[in-house]
């Protein structure tokens, strides 16, 4: 008799296009703001803090780090603890999110709740797509699955109208930031939507039973970690140095990116001193094209194939980190957002679908390893940036090196090609 109204409060959802607007949401809170709300508000922060580039990279870098652990948990997460783990740590992304309104913090504390929020960024990421691209038939999946990943740009938008909007209104990140936590809140519910079926069906004995059940059947640590190098090498062996030509230029791929992916608000603030909240507009840029690249590249893809898609983002985002050394103005701020909105999640898409696809029976794993590689080159990514700028604060030896690592990945791609085409 008390299960009606419980269950009518917290319904399960099957629509399978609810679902992917829900998975787009699951990713704005966790990517747009768990990560790229830092971007945008990094100027206000770097002001009202009186931080350093230095300091500004390391809080980066510490939060990419974070991204890099979540990757690695997920590749341990059983299929039957998804939902319970994402949310959890969809939970965690939302407080860290919101932690950061206490006033005088200290540095510490800023490195582990941006660390942490990191942790919870690469978890959801995994588990979330996981969750939410099986519920999806083979009909519609494509489609679906580019409306999820929407939900990257669509953070990304959101952080910078955000930022700009109360920064107009006179208040600071702190604000901004519990603002984006208490508007992340309703995405806790809508999950709880996603509930296996048998978390409502189970009376609570059943529960019991069964979570002794569980118990009593895990592996112990030891035997887990056995099962997971022989998993590792029936996942690799035969395909040693195709996935090595792959995640090395994924990890380029990381490093490339992120300088801009960073800097690029404080790139502007310190170039177009008479435009206000440049690189909010900028950073918008950045989102909106985000938000239309996984379509587009999706379609040009299905003609040409997702290596030489890939080859062709590598290129063009390496191209982009030219301009804002070329042109020293807005031209080059602008241009470099809007390739680098068109291109990173795009790459991210077609290398994720490449390395599974090397090993389809491995598919999870392959694509956490890819997951740890690019973490990787974006922890890298921030330090090299702010070691390159020195006391004058200077981006653009970062910009180049940036331009560099792409085109070297772009080689590794095109090696990587050969190497697949020998073997076919």
């Amino acid at each position: 008799m008390t299960t009606a109204p419980k269950s009518r409060l917290f319904p399960i959802i099957t629509n399978e296009a609810a679902i992917a607007w829900i998975g787009l949401y699951c990713l704005a809170v966790v990517m747009g703001y768990g990560r790229f709300l830092f971007t945008a508000t990094l100027p206000d922060i770097m002001t009202q803090l009186s931080l350093s580039t230095a300091i500004a990279g390391w809080m980066a870098s510490i939060n990419y780090i974070g991204y890099f652990i979540g990757a690695l948990i997920a590749m341990f997460v059983p299929q039957r603890l998804t939902w319970q783990m994402l949310m959890f740590w969809t939970i965690v992304s939302v407080i860290t999110t919101m932690l950061l309104v206490v006033p005088e913090m200290s540095l510490n504390l800023w490195y582990v709740i941006r660390l942490l929020s990191g942790i919870a960024s690469g978890v959801a990421m995994i588990l979330s797509s996981s969750l939410v691209i099986q519920s999806f038939s083979n009909e519609r999946r494509s489609v679906l699955s580019a409306l999820h990943y929407a939900g990257i740009g669509v953070g990304i938008s959101l952080s910078a109208v955000l930022t700009w909007w109360l920064l107009v209104l006179g208040y600071h990140f702190d604000i901004i930031w519990l603002v984006a936590g208490v508007s992340s809140l309703p995405l806790l519910w809508l999950l709880y939507g996603l509930r296996p079926v048998s978390i409502v069906t189970d009376t609570s004995g059943e529960v019991g039973q069964e979570y002794s059940k569980h118990s009593s059947a895990q592996l112990s640590i030891l035997q887990a970690y056995t099962n997971f190098k022989r998993a590792l090498y029936e996942a690799i062996v035969g395909h040693n140095k195709a996935i090595l030509l792959l995640s090395a230029s994924y990890v380029l791929a990381g490093f490339g990116y992120i300088t801009s992916a960073t800097f690029l608000p404080v790139m502007a603030a310190q170039r177009l001193t008479t435009q206000n909240y440049a690189g909010l507009l900028i950073w918008l840029l950045v989102g909106i094209f985000a938000m239309l690249s996984n379509p587009l590249w999706g379609a040009l893809a299905k003609r040409i194939g997702e290596i030489k898609t890939l080859m062709g983002l590598t290129l063009l985002q390496a191209f982009g980190m030219f301009l804002p050394l070329w042109f020293e103005g807005a031209l080059g701020l602008y241009a470099n957002a809007v390739i680098l909105g068109l291109t990173f999640v795009g790459m991210v898409s077609m290398t994720l679908t490449i390395i599974k696809n090397i090993n389809p029976a491995y598919s999870n794993l392959l694509i956490g390893l890819a997951t740890l590689a690019y973490a990787l080159g974006q922890f890298i990514g921030p330090l090299v940036t702010v070691a390159l700028a020195g006391q004058d604060d200077n981006f653009n030896a970062g910009l180049l090196v940036a331009a560099i690592g792409l085109l070297i990945g772009l080689g590794l791609i095109i090696w990587f090609r050969q190497q697949r085409n020998h073997q076919l």
